[in-house]
């Protein structure tokens, strides 16, 4: 058996995952970060991104899109507090396309400096869910 660490992955709405992980690559704040088992402890932010978790005794890994939130490492345990969670296989890519379009949209025809930011922060989650729908992609062909 591989030597393991724990993880919970939890949205608002639901419990997304919860078991054992090889390792765990996280779209933290400041770059992806890796995280083995004994890790260091650390809590950081997370980024829109894809939480890649390597199951043991498989080749497979299991993703995930986050939409940003909380990484807490403990040596036994990772646990990730998202703000919205979803497993890579339930992505639509057409929905995250025309959020994508919406956003450019709005950012061309903003009316304030309010509406840009927030324009901004939907075209980063929908770039990010579009890149967590290629890596799934890639990973399954």
């Amino acid at each position: 058996m591989a030597n393991t660490v724990h993880i919970d992955v939890v949205s608002a709405e639901a419990s997304i995952f919860s078991g054992e992980a090889e390792f765990v690559v996280a779209p933290a704040s400041a770059g992806e970060v890796g995280i083995f088992p004994h890790h260091a402890p650390m809590v950081t932010s997370i980024k829109p991104g894809a939480l890649r978790i390597k199951l043991p005794d498989t080749a497979e890994e299991t993703l995930i899109f986050i939409s940003g939130g909380i990484l807490e490492v403990q040596p036994g345990l990772i646990t990730v507090l998202a703000d919205t969670a979803v497993r890579g296989h339930d992505l639509d890519e057409a929905k995250a396309v025309a959020a994508k379009e919406a956003a450019i949209e709005a950012m061309q025809n903003r009316t304030s400096d309010m509406d840009y930011a927030k324009a901004q922060a939907e075209l980063s989650e929908a770039l990010a869910q579009i890149q967590a729908i290629e890596r799934l992609r890639k990973t399954t062909h």
